[in-house]
């Protein structure tokens, strides 16, 4: 077990130079075990979203140094970082992100495409992922003949195409009802147990956060507080 995230220092601003120039993250320094479950806790306008963005490589931060699995995200190459991305980074969003013409199994194999694995490859592993979120018999369904929790799971197990070290969940159950939220949180648990996936879930819940081994509070991007979680869920 060793550590999969690493931040030192990481500063983030944007309109840099101007008269409106504004700081979002101010030196946030966090590491992040393998195998974690650990969530991220804020308000709107906490910098949490900015903090993900920089976890996921979506955004590089102005200062500061990110080691993700082992590599300086900073010294990489701008073409190196879609890969590091796409083989490192399973991402489930609250909007899920499903392509809406295309079937269950079509979405779950897309990264795969990306990553060059044969059509073969990709067929048989999403088959084997959308069983493992239980939705076998979904695989021919498009996004729009999908209940939200089916669409998650979906979303699920594209995040897991690639088998990646982490999973980055933006408020994954945002937009769901309790019921099928927790069928979602359970999913998560599961792939954390059995996987051993180190999973970073983005949220504003304290009641979810509580399920998580670790919790991280940010408040005006600063991490004001970290705790112990791994509360037991309420059924």
């Amino acid at each position: 077990m060793g550590t999969v995230i690493q931040l030192k220092n990481i500063v983030k601003k944007f309109y840099i130079g101007e008269p409106n120039e504004l700081e979002i993250l101010h030196g946030i320094s966090l590491e992040i075990e393998e195998g974690e479950f650990v969530s991220i806790v804020g308000p709107s306008g906490s910098g949490k979203s900015t903090l993900m963005n920089t976890l996921g490589i979506l955004d590089r931060p102005t200062s500061g140094e990110y080691i993700l699995d082992g590599i300086n995200v900073g010294e990489a190459e701008d073409s190196e970082l879609s890969e590091i991305r796409n083989q490192k980074i399973g991402f489930v969003f609250q909007t899920y992100n499903l392509i809406s013409k295309t079937n269950a199994l079509k979405n779950v194999e897309l990264p795969m495409l990306y990553a060059g694995i044969s059509k073969n490859e990709r067929t048989k592993r999403a088959k084997e992922l959308l069983e493992l979120v239980e939705m076998g018999d979904r695989v021919k369904h498009l996004p729009e003949e999908l209940s939200g929790g089916q669409k998650q799971r979906v979303a699920i197990a594209r995040a897991m195409a690639n088998d990646p070290a982490i999973i980055l969940a933006d408020e994954p159950t945002g937009a769901l009802d309790s019921k099928t939220g927790r069928l979602v949180m359970d999913l998560f648990h599961k792939l954390n147990k059995e996987k051993h996936k180190t999973i970073v879930l983005i949220t504003h819940s304290n009641e979810l956060a509580a399920e998580t081994d670790r919790i991280i509070s940010i408040r005006d991007g600063r991490i004001i507080e970290e705790a112990k979680g791994g509360k037991k869920k309420k059924c």
